[in-house]
């Protein structure tokens, strides 16, 4: 068997915000309120990534939730009848775990126009001891040309619910297997990107981890965790050749893999738990990997990560 990363440790599914906004930068709710509002709706840790603002802080202290440090970064790098932009979230240690920001540092916006030029700022970023997100690609006017070379991204967003609400953009996984297919590994997370308050709590990520900073942070980085807005996933894994799912009661499931048609096993009455797909002996050839969509009866969807069938093809 091999098995996805998310389903083969021991720990407890964390439940988690990876990007959010306050009145710390273009906000609408206080940071305190959206504390309050993720742990309230089942959150064991959120990041607060106002804009180019870096955040250490529980702002409700007596709130029993993990911050994970964080700030959004963003580089406008064409306008005129439109725009395209970069806009990284990262997350990182705490302080005295190698840190390399302040709590309130603010930085400017990137002045890169293109992706080489924007790849100091991603390296400066990680130096410091940040992980990165790709953010809302499809908002961003980004299709994967413009950010495929970019190098040390642990993840990119599929689902953001900001762009969801308002733009039906950045729904599911744009470009995310023209990424994988060039044999690069990058991890798809669920994120809310909420400024309004109805915008918090409809995209998240279920990490297996120990509930701390650098644990989370640790299982993030190796892909151990899914995404949804409402799915739940139990396991994912490839078996004697056949790829197995196992969920919540669901209409469809999906698999994915880059030059490959899509695969789905559906249910007309939303109760199917279990879908399976045989890799093999299929006409389109080989699949170096495989990743699965799940989707309720109410069209909520959520995310495996993919498992690699042949890793040395992926760097």
């Amino acid at each position: 068997m091999k098995q996805q990363q998310a389903f083969s440790g021991k720990e407890k599914m964390l439940k988690g915000g990876l990007h959010c906004h306050t009145t710390r930068s273009d906000g609408k709710v206080t940071p305190e309120e959206v504390i309050r509002c993720h742990y309230q709706n089942g959150y064991d840790f959120l990041a607060i990534t106002d804009h180019r603002k870096y955040n250490f802080k529980n702002y409700a202290p007596d709130v029993p939730i993990t911050i994970i440090p964080g700030m959004e970064f963003d580089n406008t790098f064409e306008r005129g009848s439109g725009f395209r932009c970069f806009h990284t979230v990262c997350i990182g240690p705490a302080k005295e775990d190698g840190n390399g920001y302040e709590q309130d540092q603010y930085l400017e916006s990137g002045t890169a126009k293109n992706q080489e030029e924007y790849q100091p700022y991603l390296d400066d970023i990680h130096a410091k001891g940040n992980l990165t997100v790709y953010c809302h690609p499809e908002w961003s006017s980004t299709p994967a040309r413009c950010f495929d070379n970019l190098k040390g991204d642990f993840a990119m967003e599929i689902w953001n619910s900001g762009s969801a609400m308002e733009c039906d953009m950045d729904t599911d996984a744009a470009y995310w297997d023209e990424i994988l297919g060039q044999g690069k590994i990058i991890y798809g997370v669920a994120t809310d990107d909420g400024h309004a308050m109805y915008q918090h709590c409809n995209g998240w990520v279920m990490v297996n981890a120990e509930n701390n900073i650098n644990a989370i942070l640790e299982a993030l980085k190796n892909g151990a965790f899914y995404s949804s807005c409402g799915p739940e996933i139990y396991n994912f894994y490839v078996e004697d050749g056949k790829a197995v799912v196992e969920c919540s009661p669901a209409a469809k499931v999906r698999f994915h893999s880059c030059m490959h048609p899509t695969r789905i096993v559906k249910s007309p009455d939303g109760t199917l738990t279990r879908a399976e797909f045989d890799l093999e002996n299929q006409w389109e050839g080989k699949y170096k990997y495989i990743r699965a969509t799940v989707i309720d009866k109410n069209g909520k969807y959520a995310w495996t990560n993919p498992i690699f069938l042949d890793s040395r093809e992926y760097r």
